[in-house]
């Protein structure tokens, strides 16, 4: 497993959507599913990933995910849709 800085969206069982910043996004998505994850999540999951990006520093992450949840939902779920969150995962060798 490789660390870096993801800015990530995840999608609740429930349908709502959750962002979030980790430098492990195996580690984070597993955390979410266990129910240790955000407080937003638990007894929301399965959580799906739903959007990635990959920064250089953790600032940059914290900063975009700022950004990010300051977008409405319309505006998120363009993201997802507009995202390569396969393409990511696979030129990153992230298995989820």
């Amino acid at each position: 497993m490789e660390y870096r800085n993801y800015t990530y969206i995840i999608e609740c069982r429930d349908g709502s959507l959750y962002t979030g910043w980790t430098n492990c996004i195996e580690k984070r998505i597993r955390e979410h599913n266990n129910g240790t994850g955000a407080k937003f999540t638990r007894g929301r999951g399965p959580v799906t990933l739903r959007y990635l990006e990959i920064s250089e520093t953790k600032s940059e992450a914290m900063k975009r995910e700022a950004a990010i949840k300051k977008m409405n939902c319309a505006k998120k779920r363009q993201l997802i849709v507009d995202g390569e969150l396969k393409k990511i995962l696979e030129e990153n060798h992230i298995c989820i």
